[in-house]
């Protein structure tokens, strides 16, 4: 069963592994829905550009996955963009200002994904498209 957004539902979903293939830009985070549950939900990103995880805990469980403008991207990681480092190495990609990289990301429509967490792994993802199903 597959289902596009989160009308299958993750919340307290314990994540058990997550793949990052950098090949296919696809990042899947393996979960199961309760203790004794065996059934894997996977949530899927797709066409992705960027990721950051934090707090990467044995354990980790979703509270929620929430799409936000990308604008709200460039706001809650100025700090991070502006990096001379992180430019140099074209990451996300290479852009001279802020508005560039903003413009790319709308133009190519992609969407800031923030993953928030009752326990452990949070982060966000620039993605096309995420997808859950079973």
């Amino acid at each position: 069963m597959e289902v596009k957004g989160t009308l299958l539902s993750i919340h307290d979903n314990k994540i058990i592994s997550y793949e990052v293939d950098f090949q296919k830009s696809r990042i899947t985070l393996h979960t199961i829905a309760g203790r004794r549950d065996s059934n894997i939900t996977k949530i899927e990103f797709n066409e992705v550009l960027a990721h950051v995880f934090e707090t990467q805990l044995r354990g980790s469980i979703i509270l929620d996955i929430n799409t936000l403008d990308v604008s709200l991207f460039l706001e809650h990681n100025k700090e991070l963009l502006e990096k001379e480092k992180e430019k140099d190495y074209a990451w996300p990609i290479y852009y001279e200002k802020l508005e560039d990289l903003l413009e790319h990301l709308q133009h190519e429509k992609y969407n800031y994904y923030v993953i928030s967490a009752s326990y452990g792994l949070n982060g966000w993802v620039i993605a096309k498209e995420y997808k859950v199903y079973s």
